[in-house]
């Protein structure tokens, strides 16, 4: 039946028996049914906040129109229109209209790869649809569901508790809350604060150890997260690359103003047509500034989006792809990752331990385990009625099943050696006995699982204080050997200049026999209790030469990750467990797997279509390449646009004309920047991809300014050219001076994107095909009809050659600059 608003009476959910919201959603214990569910989603909509919405086609544009430098271009067309040159506010027109499409398309393309992207990373709840547990899609969960939640799940919706099983929820996305908080079924008073409901569940927030089933009352913007999803929806700080880039827009900015400011004053005061002075202010301004840019980060970014795709790497965060290329540090568990993440059952030290684990595997609800998946295959099978459990954490570091078995309730309690042994009734001198002869399993990569029992008093369902004075029932061995590709890729990731640092729940012994199996270079194994007992200034020095971290906890992990940050690197982590999503998210960058629990998939920027670490490789590899390709455009616009804007700034201050019309500079930008589309797609030097990409400020100002005199020394050569040499006039001063600049930008842009010799490296077919064809109409424009309108006139052969001689000059001593200036440049090389 269709769901009926809440009268404005109605009590709120939380003050509910089961039985009574049950009625009130019109729902049961058993859920909806298929037929039902669906025509509540058509009521009440997707299970998504509004922030989320899907930007339409119209947004896109409108983002693109109302940017500062379309609006800049708009003032400029309309002082054109003004001071009656209808020509320059044409060629204005067109570049607008040709920025706003690039801008437009690009992004449009760019959501497109996201949505697809997200289609295939959609997070599932597990729902009741006809008193059957399924798998759905959490935008299509609706009230009067009811949800499975375990450890590791992210609350789809705003719920209330129906069962529980030792539930603790981690609140802290919604109430600040740091702890777990502890949930249980009944009612509070209708007046009970949000952080007190502990018979609810919220959207936003996940389930740290347990399992529950809950009914859904609120989705989307009904809930209490989206209730005030406009105050927790604080951006994400800045990555690396975009501090970069906005300091670099505001050294742009600052150097702009001051040209355009001087540039107009001064023409004012030479008695210039105010209009014509500032127009042409204006077009040095448009020169000077990399408009394009937005639109080639937005190329790149999608290039690279598509590229790793197809080589098993989703990207979550667009911006996060050029943090890939700057990590220097990756940590990483061992599961999976370094190891194939199929444990074997090596050995059980008794019958009776490998009889009574496969009853705690087979009956536990808690987080599916790789063990007790190999547990419950290996084990006899023996008839056990479940009468509850304490699930595992991540302190106690054991789970307990109560059941009875043969007749007889019994608590069965497995997890790590020590944590167990802690809860048996044994001597000193027997439980170290025990310890040390099991404990030196783990120098042979042998992971030991204690197994105890006990007698209860009646059948009930069990709590922690029951774990104790148990019986001491034996061991199992596992062993999980290291991938057959997993040192061959930490070595190729080595030579890239990342560190993969080992950061693992397991025992010393174990982490040390994988670490040394997979060629992991620091040996020297740090512990957790290892971990308290230094402060963080004793942390971040021992990180500088530890590689293996061993029986660490959530906190701790995220400690070693903050570690390595502090010291100045730039931190990956890759996990897939509820314990890791702390330490994903203090990282620079996140990685996850496929198949990995909602909590660590939701906080992660990549997600592996397969384990291991080869294919992250070939991620760092195009996060490189996106950030080289994205600095070759960087370098280009600085040392061409600017040495050009002050020749030209230079040169209106001393001529009896402008040297060059508005319109003339404007096209000669847009022209230049048609090659720089293909930069996406170019290659890249191998030396490029060799080591961490970071941004440097410093060295981007230093190549602005002495590759923007180099083409300054050559402006002023084309002008003596013009002036001296060949007597040229207003017009063939300007198609003089406008074939010889576009010329030089063509080239520099071959020069720039290579540290070696610029035909050394092959460039790539698309950058090589445009710039040919732009120096053609360069090249050819001066003898078309247009040349006219656009304030042209055919050159002579002579002037023509002198003008090519001049440009192949520059190309000459841009080479030896270029070799002069990376041999004092210790970072920051250009791809």
């Amino acid at each position: 039946m269709p769901l009926a608003p809440p009268a404005a009476t109605s009590p709120p959910p939380w003050s509910l028996t089961p039985e009574d919201l049950c009625a009130s959603v019109a729902s049961s214990a058993r859920g909806l049914s298929a037929p039902e569910a669906a025509a509540r989603l058509r009521q009440v909509g997707p299970n998504s906040l509004e922030r989320a919405r899907r930007l339409r086609d119209l947004d896109l544009l409108w983002r693109q129109v109302r940017s500062p430098m379309v609006l800049l271009l708009v003032f400029a067309m309309g002082v054109s229109l003004w001071a009656g040159g209808v020509t320059e506010a044409l060629v204005v027109a067109i570049i607008v209209g040709a920025s706003v499409t690039i801008g437009y398309r690009r992004e449009r393309g760019a959501r497109d790869v996201l949505e697809k992207l997200e289609r295939q990373l959609v997070l599932k709840a597990q729902v009741l649809r006809d008193g059957v547990s399924v798998p759905v899609p959490v935008p299509e969960v609706v009230p009067g569901d009811v949800v499975e939640l375990r450890a590791g799940s992210l609350v789809p919706a705003d719920a209330v508790l129906l069962a529980t099983n030792d539930l603790f929820v981690s609140e802290a996305a919604l109430t600040g809350e740091g702890f777990p908080v502890e949930k249980r079924v009944g009612p509070c008073a209708p007046g009970t604060p949000l952080a007190k409901r502990t018979g609810c569940v919220w959207l936003g927030t996940h389930v740290r150890s347990g399992t529950a089933r809950a009914l859904v009352v609120h989705t989307g913007p009904r809930t209490a997260f989206g209730g005030i999803a406009h105050r927790l929806a604080s951006p994400r700080g800045e990555t690396e690359f975009e501090r970069g880039l906005r300091r670099f827009g505001l050294l742009l900015t600052v150097a702009m103003l001051s040209i355009v400011v001087v540039v107009f004053a001064v023409n004012v005061l030479l008695h210039r047509p105010p209009a014509e002075a500032l127009l042409f202010s204006l077009a040095l301004a448009v020169g000077l500034t990399p408009e394009l840019l937005p639109a080639i980060l937005s190329i790149n970014l999608t290039h690279a989006t598509r590229v790793m795709a197809e080589r098993g790497v989703l990207v979550r965060r667009l911006d996060a792809v050029e943090n890939l290329g700057s990590m220097d540090v990756l940590c990483t568990d061992k599961t999976g990752t370094l190891t194939v993440g199929t444990p074997a059952l090596c050995e059980a030290t008794t019958p009776r331990a490998l009889e009574l684990a496969g009853v705690n595997a087979r009956l536990q609800g808690g987080m599916s385990s790789s063990l007790d998946e190999v547990i419950a295959r290996a084990a006899p099978t023996v008839e056990a009625r479940k009468l509850g459990e304490v699930p595992y954490d991540f302190v106690r570091k054991r789970l307990s099943v109560a059941a009875v078995v043969s007749g007889r309730p019994v608590l069965v309690v497995k997890g790590a050696l020590a944590q167990v042994l802690d809860c048996c009734a044994l001597e000193p001198a027997e439980r170290r006995a025990l310890l040390e002869r099991l404990s030196a399993r783990d120098a042979d990569g042998l992971r030991v699982i204690g197994v105890a029992s006990r007698a209860l008093d009646c059948e009930r369902a069990p709590t922690r204080e029951d774990e104790r004075a148990l019986t001491w029932e034996g061991a199992l061995l596992f062993a999980d050997p290291p991938r057959d590709d997993a040192a061959a890729a930490i070595a190729d990731l080595r030579r890239l200049g990342v560190r993969v640092v080992m950061v693992s729940g397991d025992a010393r012994g174990v982490a040390r026999h994988v670490g040394a199996a997979v060629g992991l270079e620091g040996l020297d194994v740090l512990t957790g209790e290892d971990l308290d007992g230094l402060r963080d200034e004793a942390l971040w020095h021992r990180v500088r030469s530890v590689d293996v971290f061993a029986q660490l906890d959530p906190h701790q992990k995220e400690r070693v990750v903050r570690a390595f940050r502090k010291v100045g690197h730039v931190v990956g982590y890759l996990g897939d467990g509820i314990n890791d999503a702390p330490s994903m998210h203090a990282a620079d960058v996140s990685v996850s797997v496929e198949g990995a629990v909602d909590v660590a998939r939701e906080a992660a920027d990549f997600v592996l279509l397969q384990r291991g670490l080869k294919v992250l490789e070939a991620g760092v590899r195009e996060g490189r390449r996106t950030f080289a390709n994205t600095l070759k455009y960087v370098l280009t616009t600085t040392s061409a646009n600017l040495g050009n804007m002050v020749s030209m700034a230079a040169a209106s201050l001393v001529l009896p004309f402008l040297p060059l019309l508005a319109s003339q500079v404007l096209l000669n930008n847009l022209l230049s920047d048609v090659p720089a589309m293909a930069l996406a797609g170019d290659a890249v030097d191998e030396e490029a991809i060799a080591g961490p990409r970071r941004w440097e400020l410093r060295f981007i100002g230093r190549f602005m300014v002495e590759f923007g005199l180099l083409s300054s020394l050559f402006d002023f050569a084309t002008f003596g050219t013009l002036l001296f040499a060949f007597e040229a006039g207003p017009e063939r001063f300007r198609t003089g001076w406008f074939v010889e600049s576009l010329l030089t930008e063509l080239l520099i842009l071959f020069v720039v994107r290579t540290r070696g010799f610029a035909f050394s490296s092959r460039p790539g077919r698309v950058l090589w095909v445009s710039s040919a064809v732009v120096a053609a109409i360069d090249l050819v424009l001066p003898y078309t009809p247009l040349a006219g309108p656009l304030g042209f006139e055919p050159l002579p052969p002579a002037l023509l050659a002198a003008l090519v001689g001049i440009t192949l000059g520059y190309a000459a001593m841009a080479e030896l600059t270029k070799r002069w200036f990376y041999r004092r440049q210790l970072v920051g090389q250009p791809g």
